[in-house]
């Protein structure tokens, strides 16, 4: 069979990835985006663009001291012919839908039919994951799904200049991805392909030397990526250190699992394709152990659910080890069941009804901050709530009102306030932003306030065209 995707898959493929942007850009417009971590990248990326120090206001972060996200470069020069954020959007969109394309030269590879390749395509795609990564703002990880599955591909065709190349490639969109390439490691060395096994370990542990010994340092005083050793305190206090304790003594990452919690996390990983499996999908989905053991290990309880980023590189596996266990089929017929199968587990685990409910509670609020946020200068410092930062972060200073930041509210700089106590969103909470707002008040700034609980405070000194916030304006005319 002609390994070539047809022009139809191609065609398939950007449709789904334009209706993925537009359910991320609409879910952006309804205000459910949020600073970590659409916020973030998008004001690293409108710093590159803009030739300024990519490093944020809200973490006093470096971009590489992020997660050593080199090719998040790229960003800044398409930021520098024109700022949106839906570059993030539709980029992320499109990688995750053109993945399809490398799954189908994985298909032909193994000997399916076209008719089974274009299942595995629909597998794909169908991944509760996939669909609820898209639309939980932005990672740059996403961009690098095509790549990991080219270089599954490369390995079986014995291509190990590109293999080495694409695990590069996938090394420069974030750290954790290391946790990949050693488990595509592992998977060789189980297949005692000694060579590539080393290359590829080797290549893993040089990444991580460079970061924890040089780039975290340079960066970030020695502190790991979004201070790792917080969210895995028990096997380390860096990102080296957390790697180098799973690989030596790994059984001390199963003391800390909770197994009822971790069993259900497999579970719903595992069901869209485990029907497909067979014995000899096993070698691919060894390249998962790595991943599964720091996701399970993490105490944060985001590293083991079908919404955050964290897991999608298990789903190319798994679509990798149902193509594998496809292929022993004795007869390539279409595989109706299979479909209605993922068909169903998508409509249960994946997250579109989320537009006719959650996604929803912030509508009233979408006028009132379209007025204030038109009142802002690119000048501005803005202290926020999460939900407004990625609608304003195109400037060198902006941040939510969290604990941290709010304690030094009036000695960091801050010269406007856009919050709304009655929603505070992720991080906050009420009475800490309407105690800013009162104290903003009380310092005589000059304050504007909307029917929806949205209020606009100036500092006195800062450009204004607000009104005395002893006379609120109301967005919509009372009865």
């Amino acid at each position: 069979m002609n390994s070539t995707p047809p022009a139809r898959l191609w065609w398939t493929s950007f449709g789904i990835g334009v209706l993925g942007w537009g359910l991320a850009a609409s879910r952006h417009w309804l205000l459910q985006s949020n600073a970590y971590d659409l916020g973030l990248f998008d004001q690293w990326a409108w710093l590159l663009g803009n030739g300024l120090p990519p490093v944020s206001s809200m973490e006093d972060v470096h971009v590489l001291a992020d997660h050593g996200a080199w090719m998040f470069y790229g960003s800044g020069l398409l930021y520098w012919f024109q700022p949106s954020v839906h570059w993030l959007l539709a980029s992320q969109a499109l990688a995750l839908s053109l993945t399809a394309i490398p799954v189908w030269i994985l298909g032909t590879q193994a000997g399916l039919s076209r008719r089974l390749c274009w299942f595995s395509c629909l597998l794909w795609w169908l991944q509760p994951l996939v669909f609820n990564v898209n639309l939980f703002d932005f990672h740059p990880e996403t961009w690098v799904m095509p790549a990991l599955a080219l270089a599954i591909w490369c390995q079986r065709q014995q291509r190990f200049g590109g293999w080495l190349l694409l695990l590069v490639l996938m090394l420069g969109c974030r750290d954790g991805l290391v946790l990949i390439t050693l488990g595509l490691s592992l998977s060789l060395l189980i297949q005692r392909r000694w060579r590539w096994a080393i290359a590829g370990a080797g290549l893993s542990g040089a990444w991580v030397l460079l970061l924890s010994q040089w780039l975290y340092p340079l960066f970030r005083g020695g502190e790991g990526p979004k201070a790792a050793g917080r969210m895995f305190s028990h096997l380390g206090n860096n990102f080296g250190d957390i790697l180098f304790i799973l690989m030596s003594r790994p059984w001390l990452a199963f003391t800390h699992i909770d197994f009822g919690d971790g069993a259900f996390y497999l579970l719903v990983l595992i069901l869209p394709t485990l029907p497909f499996w067979r014995r000899r999908s096993l070698v691919i989905l060894s390249a998962a152990v790595p991943l599964l053991l720091v996701n399970l290990n993490a105490e944060a309880s985001s590293y083991r659910t079908l919404i955050h980023h964290y897991s999608l590189p298990l789903a190319v596996l798994s679509v990798t080890a149902a193509i594998d266990g496809l292929a022993l089929r004795p007869r390539q017929t279409f595989p109706w069941k299979g479909v209605i199968w993922a068909v169903t587990l998508w409509i249960a685990l994946a997250k579109p009804w989320f537009f006719t409910g959650p996604y929803l509670n912030r509508v009233n609020v979408i006028g009132d901050a379209q007025q204030a946020i038109s009142k802002l200068t690119p000048q501005d410092r803005v202290l926020t709530t999460s939900y407004f930062v990625p609608q304003i972060s195109q400037r060198q200073h902006v941040a939510f009102a969290k604990k941290s930041q709010s304690k030094q509210a009036f000695r960091n700089g801050w010269t406007v306030f856009l919050l709304n106590p009655n929603d505070p969103g992720w991080g906050s909470k009420k009475r800490l932003q309407a105690d800013l707002l009162s104290q903003a008040k009380d310092k005589n700034w000059t304050c504007q306030s909307w029917d929806s609980g949205l209020e606009l405070c100036r500092k006195p000194d800062a450009k204004s065209t607000l009104l005395p916030h002893k006379k609120p304006v109301h967005s919509v005319p009372q009865p």
